[in-house]
């Protein structure tokens, strides 16, 4: 029995999640654990085990390999058998996520993720949480960029704060030291088949909102900023963020509300842009995009998918990012909390007068893509191996927050290069 496998260890960033082990153990430092890389090539395997070798000066030869694919349940299953926590590094996961969910169920394995997928986290916590319950087993999605930054970073801020929060907003910035940075295909894939299928999230979020007990309203409603807005908190012109993380913190808190009592906060997520000017160009690339994924007849879907580097004027490859481009990517997500310095009783209670205290929580990190998601999605791996005694219940579907925020992860994190600090607004 492993103590955790790496499946998708082939694709772009399963290859980088095995580095990351290889150098965790190398460094000595944290916990120990074994491990096994999954995949449906032995070849292909064979090949990025003598990659990461050479890249790390270790010698793989002896790390256990499996064979599962996600077309054969079967062999998911027999995958699942042999580890206590499953990475799950197979994108997009609106495809194969959930299967391999049901396998790590039945087999008894945990299972984390780094998915970006609303409807499939979505999807999974509402058909997946009691069975998951049922087998002890925990199923953690969004444990790499998208979103253990902003869930974590909001979870960070809420400790900390020393009172009441009342609304977080999350403005999230990238550094480029270097050159633009690729974007690798899958990525890119997994936003037009998110686009595509958006209204596929209501009917899902209706159902697993209608969970009792509802969390109360909040008297001090945080407003929605415009479209295109210049910020005074992060001094930068700022975009509605695209990703998942303002659905992540959302599912966090109504379920940290349920389990622990506590006051859930409300949240808005945006982007941190460098001009006013690289505003519009992203703007009309957006509009572009939308109106490219719903041409009839799927058309326009394919075409971003069949020539995706044409299609993004040569940001998307099929290659992704070299190692020199995205080591010089660097990423800044601000939280920004408001709320007041007393504490009431009960998280229904509320306050008469308006906000009077305010707080900044900023995460950081180097390569958000495949450096600052491949230690996320590991230290959450660790966490739940070693910490299952600091976490919700005996198991269940949750995001990052609702299942980690009472363990070590921000402290893992931390020594990781992921920094998480806190200041007076």
């Amino acid at each position: 029995m492993h103590d955790l496998i790496i499946f998708g260890a082939t694709g772009f960033t399963g290859k980088y999640v095995v580095e990351t082990a290889v150098k965790t153990l190398k460094s000595g430092k944290g916990d120990k654990f074994t491990y096994a890389v999954a995949g449906r090539s032995k070849g292909k395997i064979d090949s990025i085990l003598k990659e990461v070798s050479d890249s790390t000066g270790e010698d793989l030869q002896n790390v256990p390999v499996i064979l599962a694919d996600v077309s054969d349940q079967k062999s998911l299953v027999d995958m699942a058998k042999q580890c206590k926590v499953l990475l799950n590094c197979v994108g997009p996961y609106r495809f194969s996520g959930k299967e391999v969910v049901d396998a790590c169920i039945e087999a008894g394995a945990s299972c984390v993720d780094v998915s970006g997928e609303p409807e499939y986290l979505e999807r999974v916590q509402l058909y997946c949480d009691e069975d998951a319950k049922k087998k002890g087993v925990y199923i953690v999605g969004s444990c790499g960029f998208d979103s253990i930054p902003a869930d974590m970073g909001v979870a960070y801020l809420l400790k900390n704060f020393g009172g009441d929060v009342n609304s977080v907003e999350e403005y999230v910035e990238t550094e480029n030291k270097g050159k633009p940075t690729k974007i690798h295909y899958g990525t890119w894939a997994s936003a037009v088949h998110g686009v595509a299928n958006a209204k596929n999230l209501r009917p899902i979020r209706e159902d697993l909102f209608k969970i009792e007990p509802q969390p109360p309203k909040p008297r001090h409603k945080l407003a929605r900023r415009p479209v295109l807005h210049y910020n005074d908190i992060v001094k930068a012109w700022c975009l509605p963020f695209p990703g998942s993380d303002r659905s992540v913190v959302m599912r966090s808190q109504n379920l940290l509300y349920r389990l622990r009592n506590q006051r859930p906060v409300q949240s808005y997520a945006y982007v941190k842009m460098g001009s006013l000017i690289s505003s519009l160009i992203l703007m009309f690339a957006a509009v572009v995009f939308g109106v490219l994924v719903y041409v009839p007849f799927g058309l326009g879907q394919w075409l971003l998918l069949t020539f995706p580097r044409l299609m993004s004027f040569g940001f998307v490859t099929h290659e992704g990012p070299s190692r020199e481009e995205m080591d010089k990517l660097e990423f800044t997500v601000t939280l920004y909390g408001e709320g007041w310095a007393d504490k009431l009783t009960e998280p229904t209670d509320q306050h008469a007068e308006e906000p009077n205290k305010k707080k900044i929580v900023k995460v950081h990190g180097v390569n958000p893509g495949y450096g600052a998601t491949c230690v996320c999605i590991l230290q959450s791996a660790l966490t739940i191996l070693k910490e299952k005694n600091k976490m919700p219940a005996n198991g269940g579907v949750y995001p990052p927050a609702a299942a980690f925020s009472e363990t070590t992860l921000i402290k893992r994190l931390q020594e990781n290069g992921v920094t998480f600090d806190i200041q007076d607004a």
